[in-house]
């Protein structure tokens, strides 16, 4: 009798990975200042659920540039739609992304 409570309650084997119900799954994001020559990077973890537009925010805050006028894109160049879930985008675009501060762009 003493095994069984140590099982979790739907039965996973005590010792195993069993969150909590209440976590939510990560994905975390390398993410590197290209108007930087120094290519400084900041990595960090998200919800998966979280809107990639509030990575978007959050990462240019940490970098002090602009959110409103900044990009995320791959390392291969290729622009990423802020409108998606911050897990869709890592399944689609992996972990290694690019912030770019558009500030700088055209204008008088």
């Amino acid at each position: 009798a003493a095994a069984r409570a140590h099982q979790h309650p739907r039965g996973a084997p005590a010792g195993g990975l069993h969150y909590p119900e209440d976590a939510m799954s990560k994905v975390t994001f390398k993410v590197t200042l290209t108007s930087d020559p120094k290519l400084p990077f900041k990595v960090f973890s998200v919800p998966e659920e979280a809107p990639f537009t509030a990575v978007l925010k959050y990462a240019a805050e940490e970098f002090k540039v602009p959110p409103a006028t900044s990009a995320i894109i791959t390392n291969d160049g290729v622009g990423i739609n802020p409108q998606q879930s911050a897990g869709n985008v890592f399944l689609k675009h992996g972990s290694e992304l690019r912030l770019i501060p558009r500030d700088r762009v055209g204008g008088c």
